[in-house]
């Protein structure tokens, strides 16, 4: 494990969190045990098992209707059901069941029995202090339920954000608690007949009591839905069990429980009579002790609205991927490249990066791209603003300078290549016709197409050249070299073969290319004298910022970062390949690179490579038909980061790349309702248009200043790194301890 990540992990190490797991629970009963109240239990029966449940063709019955239930649930594609095995439930002699985990009040697998006491005012096991609301009486209800609810803190005036009714006291609920939902299921028409008889009583005893006049037209009320609609009539009851070892945070948690009731618009009844029945209740598979007083009739679609809906995020089942953490500070594992296209939710593992300045792009590349180098991914950036140079000389330093490679111009050290240098002196298709392309770059301008003749003898050139390599161990291959081999050997076969000057005016082409050779203008830029083994080097940056507007060092550049990830895409089997380009993209996009771009999009995903493009600006999105057309569409996961900024123009954001109201919820909520206590920013991660959600960048402090661009303490972390003779890990190591 590498020091960034072991710094990752012990950041989070021992930080609490809330866990969450669910069980459904389908449980067969008997009319009359389902009419049972709490003054009865089945310990004063002298069978636990009904005589009813114990006929075989009533048990096969159930069986089969729960295998249905389980199976269309899991068609659905939205919820997965696992059926629980006899280990599971009771447990073995090494590891606790369900039903000891929930009388412990504890999912962990090392569970120990502890004493229940039942007292009149308190109920506890151990040492844990219980305390109970409940939802038994359509009084405590509000008038109106729904299957989700706008949550406030992350939504705006532009959009909302939706959470189940249920929400606020499943994950909202920041203690340890269980939330239980009952669905009993009557027989429905009885049910109706027996409010028909008492809309009768109730009319006749109407004329002593006004109430009981509207209690008549409630019924009726609740009848005609029952028959216009074809409702299925059922019991609800829904209870929050809560609890602490601290009798001062039990009364905080009751006062948090009965606020989040409240949120729900419910009135929160703390119980503390039927603690004792209602928990016996609960016990797993024990559900038809369930006391019938403590019930409300509804429907089963407004009783299925009190289901809890959210669960953690899960981490990815695959080898390969990043470390984030979710909205809580959890930490998590994801997979957003390999897992996604194995699933079928992607076609490519491409990706399209938008957030204005300050929002942490950089930092979140940052952070993705360490990872992936870590996991032995070659990666070519293009980048305009020194994002990257902190990494990159982490990675150089800790390769002792086989990687960590970075391209950059000033006057001081002036940007150079080597095109006709390969450690290995294998020169394919692609590298041929990359310094083909380079040649004419240079010779021609761009309105000034090359004739097929100048192509020729051009091609037959750099192939002659490439053969006077591979054969001469004496030759330094260079620019300078190829220019003194056209002088010569090339020029005289030109004569032997009279080739007409107005086929291939070669004194024309050694004249435009006279400043690439020695004491030329620019005979640093494809004279490197550095060996440099590109293609096996993993991290590789361009930084361009100071060039990307030179008419000549430019294209150049362009042409040679191509031609560096064509070469790695094409020779390198089955090894991630990822390009990332930066705010440079506006500049590579240009027309002459556009074909690039295109071609680049549409086949990288067969060489098991990853395009991703960078961008802050909406209008650069709008304008260009580059990123509409290839980047977008060929872009199967979209990242975008805090988005307020132009929330008032989201609509186009939204239209161009084809987001859903949940979607945009997502997305505008970012950095909404952030944990002061903790430094981290939101992104949004978006997979083919099926799965989403906002995770945080959340790093420990040597993260964080192996990423900052903050230039400030950037520079404070080069100098001293200088100082320790480069040693750019010991360098972040010491001013992280020293903060």
């Amino acid at each position: 494990m590498s020091f960034l990540s072991r710094s990752f992990e012990r950041h989070f190490n021992e930080r609490p969190f809330l866990n969450h797991a669910c069980y459904l629970f389908l449980t067969k009963t008997t009319k009359n045990r389902n009419r049972q109240q709490s003054n009865f239990s089945t310990l004063c029966r002298g069978h636990i098992i009904p005589k009813e449940v114990r006929d075989k063709d009533t048990a096969r019955k159930f069986l089969e209707a729960t295998e249905q239930f389980e199976r269309i649930m899991n068609e659905s594609g939205f919820i997965r059901l696992s059926r629980l095995t006899d280990e599971e439930i009771i447990g073995t002699a090494e590891t606790p069941g369900l039903i000891e985990k929930y009388f412990s009040l504890s999912l962990s697998d090392t569970t120990v029995l502890e004493d229940i006491d039942l007292k009149a005012d308190q109920m506890r096991i151990g040492d844990k202090r219980l305390c109970l609301h409940t939802l038994s009486d359509t009084e405590d209800l509000p008038g109106l339920v729904g299957t989700d609810m706008r949550y406030e803190r992350l939504s705006t005036d532009r959009s909302d954000c939706r959470l189940s009714f249920a929400a606020p006291i499943g994950l909202l609920l920041s203690c340890n608690h269980i939330y239980n939902q009952y669905v009993l299921i009557d027989d429905s028409a009885e049910n109706l007949q027996r409010f028909e008889k008492s809309a009768r009583n109730m009319h006749s005893l109407s004329r002593y009591s006004r109430s009981n006049q509207i209690n008549k037209q409630w019924i009726d009320e609740y009848l005609n839905e029952a028959h216009s609609f074809g409702l299925t009539s059922v019991r609800c009851h829904c209870n929050v069990l809560a609890w602490s070892e601290d009798e001062e945070e039990l009364r905080r948690i009751r006062n948090d429980v009965g606020s989040q009731l409240a949120l729900m618009e419910c009135k929160p009844r703390h119980n503390t009579v039927d603690v004792p029945t209602l928990f016996w209740a609960g016990i797993p598979g024990n559900e038809a002790d369930f006391p019938a007083e403590e019930s409300f009739y509804t429907f089963i679609e407004q009783a299925v609205c009190f289901f809890n809906e959210e669960t953690n995020y899960r981490d990815s089942l695959s080898p390969f991927g990043i470390k984030m953490a979710d909205r809580s500070g959890k930490p998590i594992h994801l997979d957003i490249s390999d897992l996604p296209m194995k699933q079928g939710i992607t076609t490519n593992r491409n990706k399209f990066i938008l957030g204005p300045s300050g929002s942490g792009k950089s930092f979140f590349t940052n952070h993705l791209l360490r990872q992936y180098w870590e996991q032995n991914t070659h990666i070519v950036l293009v980048d305009t603003g020194n994002s990257y140079q902190g990494l990159c000389e982490m990675i150089r330093h800790k390769t002792q300078g086989e990687d960590g490679v970075y391209f950059t111009y000033s006057d001081e050290t002036p940007i150079s290549f080597n095109p006709f240098y390969t450690p290995d002196k294998v020169f394919d298709v692609e590298k041929r016709e990359s310094i083909k392309t380079l040649l004419l770059t240079l010779w021609k301008r761009e309105n000034e197409p090359a004739t097929r003749s100048e192509e020729v003898a051009l091609s037959n050139a750099v192939s002659l050249f490439i053969e006077r390599i591979k054969t001469d161990d004496g030759l330094v291959p260079s620019f300078n070299s190829f220019y003194e081999y056209l002088t010569t050997d090339y020029s005289a076969l030109l004569r032997e073969k009279k080739v007409r000057e107005k086929d291939f005016d070669l004194a024309n082409f050694l004249n435009v290319l006279e400043p690439y050779y020695k004491g030329g203008e620019y005979d640093y830029l494809l004279n490197s004298d550095k060996q440099l083994d590109l293609l096996n080097a993993r991290f590789i940056v361009f930084e361009i910022d100071s060039i990307k507007d030179h008419p000549i060092l430019f294209p150049i550049t362009t042409i040679i970062i191509m031609e560096l990830f064509i070469n790695k895409m094409r020779r390198l089997k089955g090894i991630r390949k990822v390009i990332l380009i930066e705010e440079a993209w506006k500049a590579i996009a240009s027309a002459n690179m556009a074909g690039y771009i295109k071609y680049l999009y549409k086949t990288v995903r067969k060489f098991f490579g990853e395009a991703v493009v960078v961008t802050q600006e909406v209008d650069d999105i709008i304008s260009s038909d580059i990123v509409k057309e290839s980047i977008i569409n060929n872009s199967d996961c979209k990242i975008l980061l805090d988005q307020r900024k132009y929330m008032n123009k989201f609509d186009q954001i939204q239209a161009l790349l084809g987001l859903t109201d949940k979607e945009r919820g997502q997305i505008l909520s970012i950095n909404q309702s952030n944990d002061a206590t903790r430094s981290y920013k939101e992104v949004w991660i978006g997979l083919g248009g099926v799965q989403s959600a906002v995770y945080a960048t959340e790093v420990s402090k040597a993260e964080y200043l192996t990423y900052t661009t903050e230039e400030t303490e950037k520079m404070r972390v080069l100098a001293r790194a200088e100082r320790l003779s480069g040693n750019m890990e010991l360098a972040v190591r010491q001013l992280a301890e020293e903060e």
